[in-house]
């Protein structure tokens, strides 16, 4: 437990959102230095495959948006339970990709839910724990995982 109180505030659920909008902004912007403010150092996190610790799962979003000329991701639909200085968090996404001149078309889009679990720190909540879970898809898959 911290050091300080964590309340089910108004307050709290709304800073657990802020987290989950800034990671939104940080994989849209490439601004990977932002995922700081989002996860614990030794956050895990399932994109695809497990990622054990910040680097990793730093290394993988950079990997697989950089190349791209576009990403815009949306969360909405937040469902939050904040016990002690824990919480889950669950939120559904979409995730739109553009590579112009992919041959296929030039988007690919992703939605599903978020599923986190995050830790109330003294420089704010940071998430320990994310697993994505991919509902659906649209259009053209080359854009994002570059087949041919």
């Amino acid at each position: 437990m911290t050091a300080f109180a964590v309340s089910d505030s108004l307050e709290n659920r709304q800073a657990i959102v802020d987290v989950t909008i800034a990671y939104c902004w940080a994989l849209d912007t490439g601004d990977w230095d932002a995922l700081d403010e989002v996860f614990l150092a030794d956050a895990t996190a399932l994109l695809g495959s497990e990622l054990i610790g910040l680097d990793a799962i730093r290394e993988r979003v950079s990997d697989a948006l950089t190349p791209l000329d576009h990403s815009q991701h949306v969360v909405s639909n937040h469902q939050i339970r904040i016990d002690g200085d824990v919480a889950t968090s669950r939120c559904y996404f979409v995730a739109q990709h553009t590579v112009a001149g992919t041959e296929g078309g030039p988007n690919f889009i992703v939605a599903g839910r978020y599923e986190d679990t995050l830790l109330c720190t003294a420089a704010g909540w940071r998430i320990r724990r994310r697993e994505l879970s991919v509902t659906w898809t649209d259009g053209n898959p080359k854009v994002l995982y570059r087949q041919s």
